[in-house]
């Protein structure tokens, strides 16, 4: 017995040596023995039946790069099949005559009775049309659309006139994209600034507002116009707008309004794209270039509007902005009007914010306020006036804006509130301090003149 167990020890004993002995495997056979073993447990596991789809062995391509700039041939190509593609969607649209055989349909089916002068068609006569429309008007009879224009009527119908201008806007919307793509030169969705100067330059002639508009003053309404787009849809100033977010936004609908021959002279001030609203924001400039030299020095745009914005918020508006030699061109000054005459937007707030932020923090504090309103208070003593205890206008704004952070006022802060209009008018222009400060006197009054309106 003893025996046997010294020949187990001089078995075991050879073994171990003999594994001494073998030679080290390279960490690529290491790799290799583990794939292989783990392909055979995998299998094992599968039960080693093997899958009678084989689609993953051939992958469609889904990835096709943009031609390089010499590859001309492959830049045509793509082009023309573009526009190509875009014919076809345009002629799948419907057009005007068959717009009007919808409405004739439409009118033919109706389901009395009708409410008022308005009339109404149920689901039943809704899907007969459908069938008698044509195969391009499939896609705006579907169960979905009756639904989401039906309202309160007691005989579940809904309203032909509202149907009707559902598709209108549709075909409107489908016919405008196509356009806009058009101009799409990168084909990529989105539009660059030459791009839409081009699309609103070839634009100006169809709408008949702007049929008195001298030729030579037409590259600045291009200029005035596309800024809006740039302004608010851009406000990372990437240098492209997608298209899509144009169509979202209302500013292409008041550009083609001005196609309404009897716009009235009211609507005509308010748009920022007629004729009047271009040549007024134009106009200012010249007024404001008094050495004619096609730019704006500090100087200059301190006799902006009421001429009462603080020194220090002009000098924040020319270290912050793009400027020639301290000069500010039209393009500058376009984005520093659209911000000043459109307070409560969060892009104008944005615009105003990062001038406010001297510190470049992301917020403001009872620093960068008091910064700021010190200009307002020396003002104050300049027109006469006794200056305000800054500590009372800081708790105001603190108060009106109610920040997440007692101490520091966001952006998204001042955009919640509702209040960034008067707090950013509070901290750079007296006019607008003053308007604040005397608001309770100057809502008696209007309350007064109102009455006198009343009296005769």
């Amino acid at each position: 017995r003893a025996c046997a167990a010294a020949m187990d020890w001089k078995r075991s004993l050879r073994d171990r040596l003999a594994v001494r002995r073998a030679p080290k495997k390279s960490e690529q056979e290491l790799k290799d023995e583990e794939m292989e073993l783990f392909t055979k447990y995998y299998m094992e596991w599968k039960g080693g039946r093997k899958s009678g789809n084989t689609s993953y062995t051939n992958i469609p391509r889904f990835y096709y790069r943009l031609p390089a700039e010499d590859e001309v041939l492959l830049q045509k190509l793509r082009e023309e099949s573009r526009a190509v593609f875009l014919q076809r969607k345009s002629r799948e649209l419907l057009d005007n005559e068959e717009l009007q055989n919808l409405w004739f349909l439409l009118d033919k089916h109706q389901t009395s009775p009708m409410i008022g002068e308005e009339a109404m068609i149920n689901y039943e006569n809704f899907l007969k049309v459908g069938e008698k429309a044509g195969p391009k008007c499939k896609q705006f009879f579907t169960a979905k659309i009756f639904a989401k224009l039906l309202h309160n009527d007691p005989y579940g119908r809904i309203s032909i006139m509202q149907f009707f201008n559902y598709v209108m806007r549709k075909v409107w919307l489908h016919q405008t994209r196509i356009g806009l793509s058009l101009y799409d030169v990168a084909g990529q969705g989105y539009l660059r600034e030459s791009d839409l100067e081009n699309y609103i330059l070839e634009l100006i002639p169809t709408l008949p507002q702007l049929d008195g508009l001298e030729k030579s003053f037409y590259s600045f309404y291009v200029c005035t116009a596309v800024r809006k787009f740039f302004f608010f849809l851009d406000p990372l100033r990437t240098g492209k707008i997608k298209i899509q977010d144009i169509l979202a936004c209302s500013f292409l609908d008041d550009l083609l309004e001005l196609r309404d021959e009897e716009l009235s002279k009211e609507s005509q001030e308010t748009n920022w794209f007629s004729a009047p609203s271009a040549l007024r924001v134009y106009g200012q400039y010249l007024n404001l270039d008094k050495d004619h030299n096609g730019m704006l020095s500090k100087e200059e745009l301190s006799r902006y509007g009421t001429g009462t914005l603080t020194n220090i918020f002009l000098d924040r508006v020319f270290q912050e902005c793009l400027t020639y030699d301290g000069e500010m061109d039209y393009k500058t000054y376009l984005d520093f009007v659209l911000a000043l005459e459109n307070r409560k937007e969060p892009a104008a707030l944005q615009y105003i914010f990062k001038l406010l932020d001297i510190e470049n923090k992301g917020y403001l504090n009872v620093f960068s306020l008091n910064y700021f309103f010190r200009a307002i208070q020396e003002q104050m003593k300049i027109h006469g006036q006794e200056p305000v205890s800054f500590q009372d206008v800081k708790d105001e704004i603190f108060d009106m804006v109610k920040p997440k952070d007692p101490y520091k006022i966001s952006l998204q802060d001042l955009i919640n509130s509702s209040q960034g209009d008067t707090v950013t008018s509070i901290l750079i222009d007296l006019n607008g301090f003053w308007t604040y400060e005397n608001r309770e006197v100057l809502v008696a009054s209007d309350n007064d003149n109102a009455a006198d309106v009343d009296d005769t």
